[in-house]
């Protein structure tokens, strides 16, 4: 029999030969429950220490500058020569910062704004200086959601709304996840569950409770007592629990580890008052206090499980944003994931509508202005074929705009910020703009599908209005 050459002794795979006394030796001793605190407060170090290095001398995230280059390229639309005359003849508007004596000058993002306004008033009305936003509309509440963990969710997210920022929008984040990853890009500081949007599910509840407990003593029983924590919710609103970061037109609703905790007190209070509609907890809360009026576009980062502060998202959404990668296993765990929300909400409809028809009134359905799945962390050369199968099964429902994978994406991740809070000057350029590029073309596309859907919002209002002037000058 003739010597198998091909695969010498030493080109054996790492798994034979193992000794096992040389395994042991390097074994630790067994992992107890106190071992999870350790490993635990050793990332709570490590984290507290890379997110320092974003960190000003107060302990604070704070927002780069922006250059006259920079502003004139992606910021405001005039060249850069118009741009520094309009500042010469208006020296009441802001200057510029400069590094060295006819160097370039630099900008904060206030200023950025403050000068965007001013394009608007002043210049050329064939110019979009300033972006469309209805007025008497509220904001549009956006959704990111999947099951997969990994697939670029808060990432998607987190540049939406930076993108939406510089682009003048006012926006509001509100991250649902308990894991925090959002509200560390933003800088939040949450040091429990009473800063998280807890306190305006627990109101909800409380509020619910409390004009049930009336209904009860009208007929004569015993209320349901409420309890420390309900009280207290009863006194909060949602302005104690925004908070600012460093974008100057970013406000945040943060979270952290005690927000899980809601997943369990939730179905405990559901099965206390079966007619709670757990479901509109945050929509109602935020309307009550306002908030829809004081932002144009509120970004909700949701866990990637279907619980209850997930569906709390999801209902409160018009637009819902899938992000999956084009691989198989996130096209099928996407697939089930679009399964579990149908029979999520199917299930909420029938179970209330049940009581609407013997009550005789109208019964509810939800809807989303708009479902978007959106492919992220795309490699052309070796996913083309896999989206365009995707493209092929999913139609209008996935984007066509597909977010490619860069280094900048990695590098911006390694510094704890996020692309657009990155100076270009710490990248090779063109890293930089091709980077850059992906996040502005999916920005795009979802600024194409916010228009859409606030211009169709707005004919629809004018048409009521139009029909109700006609009715009464009929009357």
């Amino acid at each position: 029999m003739a010597k198998d050459t091909a695969f010498p002794q030493s080109a054996l795979p790492p798994y034979f030969n193992i000794d096992p006394d040389t395994a042991l030796a390097e074994l630790e001793a067994p992992t107890s429950t106190g071992g999870f605190a350790e490993i635990a407060a050793a990332c709570a170090r490590g984290r507290a220490d890379l997110a320092s290095r974003g960190l000003d001398a107060e302990g604070r995230k704070s927002l780069r500058l922006f250059s006259t280059w920079e502003i004139t390229r992606y910021l405001i639309p005039v060249a850069q020569a118009h741009f520094r005359r309009v500042l010469k003849q208006n020296p009441e508007l802001p200057q510029g910062l400069s590094e060295s004596e006819g160097g370039a000058k630099w900008f904060t993002l206030d200023e950025v704004l403050r000068l965007r306004s001013f394009f608007g008033a002043q210049g050329s009305k064939a110019k979009n200086y300033l972006p469309y936003r209805p007025e008497g509309l509220p904001a549009k509440m956006v959704a990111v959601a999947n099951f997969k963990g990994g697939v670029g969710k808060t990432s998607t997210a987190a540049h939406l709304a930076m993108s939406a920022a510089l682009d003048g929008y006012k926006v509001l984040v509100i991250d649902l996840d308990s894991q925090g990853s959002m509200t560390s890009i933003f800088g939040g500081r949450v040091e429990d569950e009473w800063q998280t949007a807890f306190p305006l599910l627990a109101r909800h509840y409380g509020e619910h409770l409390r004009a049930d407990n009336q209904r009860r003593l009208d007929r004569g029983e015993a209320p349901q007592p409420l309890d420390e924590a309900l009280s207290a919710a009863l006194d909060m609103t949602a302005r104690d629990i925004i908070q600012p970061t460093h974008w100057p037109n970013i406000d945040l609703i943060g979270a952290q580890l005690n927000l899980y905790w809601a997943e369990f007190q939730i179905p405990v209070w559901r099965m206390q008052a079966r007619s709670w509609k757990l479901w509109d907890a945050l929509t109602d809360r935020l309307e009550a206090d306002g908030v829809l009026d004081q932002y144009d576009v509120v970004f909700i980062d949701t866990p990637p499980a279907l619980g209850y502060l997930t569906i709390n998202g999801l209902a409160a959404a018009d637009i819902l944003l899938v992000p999956l990668g084009a691989s198989f296993l996130e096209f099928d765990s996407t697939g089930r994931f679009f399964d579990m929300l149908h029979s999520t909400f199917n299930s909420i409809e029938e179970g209330e509508n049940i009581a609407a028809r013997a009550l005789g009134r109208e019964g509810l359905a939800f809807e989303w202005d708009a479902v978007r799945a959106v492919i992220t962390r795309y490699d052309g050369a070796q996913q083309g074929e896999l989206s365009a199968l995707m493209q092929a099964y999913l139609g209008r429902t996935l984007s066509p705009h597909k977010q490619d994978f860069t280094a900048l994406i990695g590098q911006a991740g390694e510094q704890v910020s996020g692309i657009y809070e990155a100076d270009y000057r710490d990248f090779n350029r063109e890293t930089y703009a091709r980077g850059r590029e992906t996040f502005d073309e999916t920005y795009a596309a979802f600024k194409r599908l916010l228009l859409g859907i606030w211009r169709r919002d707005e004919k629809d209002r004018d048409e009521e209005s139009g029909q109700a002037a006609t009715s009464e000058r009929a009357v």
